[in-house]
């Protein structure tokens, strides 16, 4: 059973503008509920879904523009029943995009472009990979923590690092190769891990954890202990950034992985085929295909079989 609610209005009174609405909810062939919700410009608004209308958690937070947008729930072929209804927000630049609740409050999960995405938690606004200029990220909170993972360029930018404060306002984790190649004044706020190395930071566990190549052709890309992929643990929920990799066996060996980021191009990382694998065998609640380039993210979603308890997600990272 699934129901669309009336529309709710939080953290402001007197709203003239139009409230959103759902403008279509439906199922999709692969089982998903896609819904369709209409706001005006100008105020954000957030998509809750209940399986008691009682309890209600936040599923996604949409921008604040006006127009048609579209939100896919795979959660629903999980639920016997899923109820969904939509709030106004009373921020007009609040952190959109999905929301993984925790026993301590939401983390919210922002792609931003190919490898580089931001997550929200709490006080703690989380960018990883920051690369591609200042620009990208200026309707963004600054970072209070940085995750880089390896020193190419779609990874490692230190133009972008100091646009966005990084030396200023957050804490970097990053590898050795990674430290080497900073300004005096980024590497005085770096703390460096090495594969294996656990820190915790503002109440995030961060344990770094290897990538590299394993086809004998690609091995020149990335080196074994060169770079880090990373294991965050935020309010009892683990999250899996990949960084760039192939299906290596630590991949495989993961455990009780909420949410997964997972590459997937050549020549530079791995096929869609060695990462669904990977995928199916590790088990992640939910994966994130990203830094995919002009790989078939379609077919690896279909690939990931519906028994398999993985939802795919979709987003925009290009």
């Amino acid at each position: 059973m699934v129901g669309a609610m009336a529309t709710t209005v939080a953290g402001w009174v007197g709203i003239a503008a139009e409230l959103p609405r759902f403008v279509d909810v439906r199922a999709n062939s692969a089982g998903e509920m896609q819904l369709q919700l209409s706001s005006a410009a100008g105020y954000n608004s957030r998509l809750e879904a209940s399986t008691n209308l009682v309890d209600w958690s936040a599923v996604y937070t949409f921008p604040s523009t006006s127009g048609v947008q579209t939100y896919v729930d795979g959660d629903v072929r999980s639920s016997s029943a899923r109820y969904y209804r939509l709030t106004q927000l009373g921020e007009t630049n609040a952190l959109t995009g999905d929301h993984l609740n925790t026993s301590a409050g939401d983390v919210v999960i922002r792609p931003v472009n190919h490898a580089s995405l931001v997550l929200g938690w709490k006080d703690a606004v989380i960018y990883c990979d920051p690369v591609g200029g200042g620009a990208l990220y200026r309707n963004l909170p600054k970072p209070t923590l940085v995750l880089v993972t390896d020193v190419h360029g779609d990874h490692m930018d230190s133009v972008t690092l100091n646009a966005i404060g990084a030396a200023t306002n957050a804490v970097i984790v990053a590898p050795l190769a990674v430290f080497q190649q900073l300004s005096s004044g980024l590497r005085a706020v770096t703390r460096v891990l090495t594969n294996a190395a656990v820190a915790e930071i503002q109440g995030i566990r961060i344990e770094a954890v290897p990538m590299y190549n394993l086809t004998p052709s690609r091995l020149s890309y990335h080196s074994k202990g060169r770079g880090n992929g990373y294991v965050l643990t935020i309010g009892g929920k683990r999250l899996y950034v990949s960084g760039d990799t192939e299906d290596i066996p630590e991949m495989r060996a993961l455990r009780d992985i909420d949410a997964a980021f997972v590459c997937m191009n050549l020549p530079f990382t791995m096929d869609i085929v060695q990462a669904s694998s990977a995928v199916r065998e590790f088990r992640p609640r939910t994966v994130y295909p990203y830094h995919y380039s002009s790989s078939d993210v379609v077919r690896f979603k279909q690939s990931i079989s519906e028994d398999s308890g993985v939802e795919v997600r979709l987003r925009k990272w290009y």
